[in-house]
């Protein structure tokens, strides 16, 4: 049953999940969703980590943004592999007589913990939901995994999905609590766009070039190779093309340099290998024309949420819920997965059929269904 707004200034909303000074599209997310939720009139206790990753699983160079500092309210409470803390941080939630607990769930590696904490919380009656990003990870899934993700999501008593095929994954794993969805929201907190010549500046990039952005962590199921074997296509109908990469590499980055080299591409390709911090975001998307997303798998992105609110369009794959987002030939294009022949030309039908402007009021129009109000909303009635 949800809870009256009446009793908002009485009871506490508990969120549990990476925030600051957490880095990652998961914590700017949780944050983002308190900060929401306080708008509202909700009291929120945030429980985040004090370590979520061991060093050895980590493969960037920093799990913190220093230009991230917590909001009021939160307690780093919880060691991933740290299982003496996971009774004691669902003792101190409960103790908050929160009307609900919610979750932010997006890897079955922190399933141990959480349905220790769910169980925990269950038996001190507080209701348990969850907010999930993916059920399951990018890369392949095998058994164990889904045990894993079921250990935890099946304790919940309601989930909210932020895409279709999340939702999907939720009711084959055959999962009892209701599921609603609401599609991931627009980003907006990376600020106001800024001038393409302006951003591209300060960036030091080509004022001239068809530019290309593929941002956020490098890791295999995110298709970048595709999208460089698309590159000496572009180059042969637009050669004043230029791919920004944008982000710490989660991979052998010599891979990737050694695939740019033997492709002939070093002066085609501007790599940026490293973290983006939160302040320079808005200096990518700016200076781009196009935002691609090359993925093998998915369920949702914050990137293309990104993109829409710098009113910049997306090449997608049709990978899980990325499609839902794109309206192919009005945002963007969807293109198959693995396919660099087909993106080539979505990219370079872009170009030659000038279609920015047009485009870029689509993403307009496309944006307006994936606001927070709706998703809070949505998330109040599982409360």
């Amino acid at each position: 049953m949800a809870v009256e707004a009446s009793e908002r200034t009485q009871r506490q909303i508990a969120l549990v999940g990476p925030a600051a000074p957490f880095r990652g599209g998961i914590a700017q997310f949780t944050d983002t969703v308190a900060a929401g939720l306080r708008d509202r009139g909700w009291p929120v206790y945030m429980a985040t980590f004090r370590r979520q990753y061991p060093g050895f699983l980590f493969p960037g160079t920093s799990q913190f943004d220093p230009g991230r500092a917590p909001a009021p309210g939160t307690h780093r409470l919880i060691d991933s592999i740290g299982p003496g803390t996971w009774g004691a941080a669902a003792k101190a939630i409960a103790e908050q007589d929160p009307a609900a607990v919610v979750f932010q769930y997006w890897t079955p590696f922190f399933a141990p913990a959480y349905g220790v904490m769910a169980r925990r919380l269950a038996a001190r009656g507080v209701r348990v939901a969850s907010l999930v990003h993916n059920v399951y990870p990018h890369e392949k899934r095998h058994g164990f995994v889904s045990l894993l993700a079921g250990y935890f999501l099946k304790r919940c008593e309601a989930l909210l999905a932020l895409s279709d095929a999340v939702a999907e994954d939720l009711w084959a794993m055959g999962v009892a609590a209701p599921v609603q969805m609401a599609p991931h929201p627009v980003y907006g907190h990376f600020g106001d766009p800024l001038p393409r010549e302006e951003a591209r500046r300060r960036l030091q990039m080509p004022e001239d070039a068809d530019l290309l952005l593929f941002f956020g962590f490098v890791r295999a199921y995110k298709g970048l190779p595709v999208l460089l074997r698309a590159l000496p296509r572009i180059l042969a109908r637009r050669p004043r093309a230029r791919l920004v990469v944008a982000g710490e590499f989660y991979d052998d980055e010599r891979t990737y340099r050694d695939l740019i080299a033997s492709l002939g591409l070093e002066d085609t390709v501007l790599l940026r290998a490293e973290y983006i911090p939160e302040d320079e975001v808005g200096l990518y998307f700016s200076a781009a024309n196009m935002v691609v997303q090359p993925y093998e798998s998915a369920t949702q992105s914050g990137v293309v949420q990104t993109a829409y609110h710098f009113e910049r369009p997306v090449v997608v794959t049709d990978v899980g819920g990325l499609a839902e987002v794109v309206t192919d030939g009005v945002s963007g294009y969807v293109v198959p997965p693995g396919d660099p022949e087909t993106l080539a030309d979505a990219v370079i039908r872009y170009f030659e059929e000038d279609r920015e402007a047009a485009f870029a009021e689509g993403v307009r129009r496309e944006r307006e269904r994936f606001s927070w109000g709706r998703l809070l909303d949505t998330l109040e009635t599982m409360l």
